[in-house]
């Protein structure tokens, strides 16, 4: 079952990438389907509706899948992506739950490489005290 749920899970991304096909994305999700980040939480049609929006700014985004690990319904991608003509590059860590073959859900953590050096110490506040 890890190895099927990995599959699918590569299978769905990789499509959307090659082809920007948002419909074949959208068969892989459950009807009620949820989509998590830090800052929102949206819905299957909320998710498909900015994935459509983001594909002519993201136009020729190169992604390059470095981790897919799976444990029982979960799979979690490690992906480091970058714009055309040496645009920003961020790492993203994406973690899917499938439930009867579908991904239910999903998380998802987006950080700009130019800034992770200054993300290693949030905890310490503006003074460099820790902020906790």
């Amino acid at each position: 079952m890890t190895t099927d749920n990995r599959s699918i899970v590569r299978q769905a991304l990789e499509a959307l990438i090659a082809t920007g096909d948002v419909d074949a994305l959208a068969s892989s999700l459950s009807d009620d389907f949820v989509h998590h980040r830090p800052d929102a939480t949206r819905t299957k049609a909320d998710w498909l509706a900015a994935v459509r929006g983001a594909l002519v700014p993201l136009a020729g985004m190169q992604v390059e899948i470095r981790h897919v690990l799976a444990d029982g319904d979960h799979v979690v991608m490690h992906s480091r992506r970058r714009l055309p003509a040496a645009g920003p590059e961020i790492a993203v860590v994406d973690i899917w739950r499938l439930d009867d073959g579908l991904i239910a859900e999903a998380w998802e953590i987006i950080e700009p490489v130019a800034e992770a050096t200054a993300h290693l110490t949030w905890w310490e506040g503006p003074s460099g005290a820790a902020g906790f």
